[in-house]
């Protein structure tokens, strides 16, 4: 079964202590166009150096800084079995990075008062038909964001076989998906205690569906990913079927990488899309960074910059936002921002500097740990670069 619970990682660049969490393991386009018309540096050679290093198929890595895409590149094979090398326009499944961007939809929503941070399930969603344990109505959407939601760390085997079988539409597998979690109880009593959940993330994804009447996919196109210009973006595997037109993912065996071609089972099911889904370039992650970062320096553009505080702010004694790892590196300038995104074929990587205004991204198309490791030390490479 696809691991639904990707690892949270806090690397240590520059030789700097280690600070885990305690559990598990249009970029500024309006503001500055002119910017983007300098050619960021083309770093894949250092990512070569690291990619060779770790022997995995293939390594893509970006870095912003005050705004701009200062390096990208991409280094390695689109499949380990051929020789077509990826580039750097290619498109990476970001899987959990994913997570952070939906609730930054979710906070337009909330600023067009469509949803209200405490909006729950049972105002949102109704009693579906009877159906809704009486446990969930409560449940806000701000909860299931922070992970405190009371939603379990895995879902239930029948619904998760269910939804990799991947039957009728996205909003159907959801909704079916959600239906059956919100019938049973949740896994602990909801504020009760943190547990890291995509199915939270699906529940909070319908209640968005729910509120605007329109799809998770549809609001993510048309407020987030075209907005900020990420033509790329997407859901689910990005190369087309029996074509080699985007990296392949890969699993690891002592036989070595097995390509995964592009499928039902080369990604998280639509049903946690929300949550684990998204596909897009270097450079597309690289604006989505730019305009978070730009929200905490008050340049804000889609979102007030008192949303950018609230999806950048942690859950009290927790070190977890909506959607983002709150920790403190030296080279962020105090507090960075972080996730990781593993779909058990490909890995990613995105921090934020929030002091220093800089961010540095990496993505493999494997997800065991050398891929990790590679991804750790491209990144520790580039904030010793840049």
């Amino acid at each position: 079964m696809r691991a639904a619970v990707p690892t949270l990682v806090y690397p240590a660049p520059l030789g700097l202590s280690e600070s885990h969490m305690k559990r598990g393991t249009f970029l500024w386009l309006l503001l500055a166009p002119s910017l983007w018309a300098a050619t960021p540096e083309n770093c894949s050679a250092l990512l070569e150096g690291v990619r060779e290093g770790h022997g995995i198929p293939a390594l893509a890595a970006a870095v912003v800084d005050e705004d701009v895409t200062v390096a990208i590149g991409a280094a390695g094979q689109r499949n380990a079995l051929t020789p077509v090398l990826v580039t750097i326009d290619d498109h990476w499944q970001i899987a959990s990075c994913t997570k952070s961007m939906t609730a930054s939809v979710a906070a337009m929503l909330v600023e067009e008062k469509l949803l209200r941070w405490n909006s729950t399930v049972g105002e949102v969603i109704g009693s579906l038909d009877g159906r809704l344990d009486s446990d969930w109505s409560p449940v806000t959407l701000e909860q299931l964001f922070h992970h405190l939601g009371g939603a379990p760390e895995r879902p239930p085997s029948a619904l998760w076989k269910a939804a990799l079988a991947q039957h009728g539409t996205a909003v159907d597998q959801r909704w079916s998906f959600v239906r059956g979690l919100l019938s049973r109880n949740p896994a602990v009593p909801p504020g009760s205690r943190w547990i890291y959940s995509d199915s939270g993330y699906a529940i909070a994804g319908a209640m968005m569906e729910r509120a605007a009447g329109r799809s998770w996919e549809e609001l993510m196109r048309n407020k987030l990913f075209k907005p900020l210009g990420m033509s790329h973006a997407g859901f689910g595997p990005s190369s087309s079927p029996n074509q080699l037109d985007q990296p392949w993912g890969h699993h690891h065996s002592q036989a070595g990488y097995r390509p995964v071609p592009p499928g039902p089972d080369a990604d998280n099911p639509p049903a946690i899309a929300p949550a684990a889904a998204v596909h897009c370039s270097m450079s597309d992650l690289a604006r989505y960074a730019a305009w978070h970062l730009a929200g905490e320096h008050g340049k804000c553009r889609l979102l007030t910059e008192a949303s950018f505080h609230k999806l950048h702010t942690s859950a009290p004694g927790e070190d977890y936002a909506m959607g983002w790892a709150v920790t403190k590196r030296k080279w962020a300038g105090g507090t960075a921002l972080m996730h990781s995104g593993d779909n058990d074929t490909f890995y990613a990587e995105l921090w934020l500097g929030v002091g220093e205004n800089t961010a540095f991204m990496a993505a493999a198309n494997a997800s065991n740990p050398e891929a990790h490791a590679a991804c750790h030390e491209a990144i520790r490479k580039l904030i010793n670069a840049y």
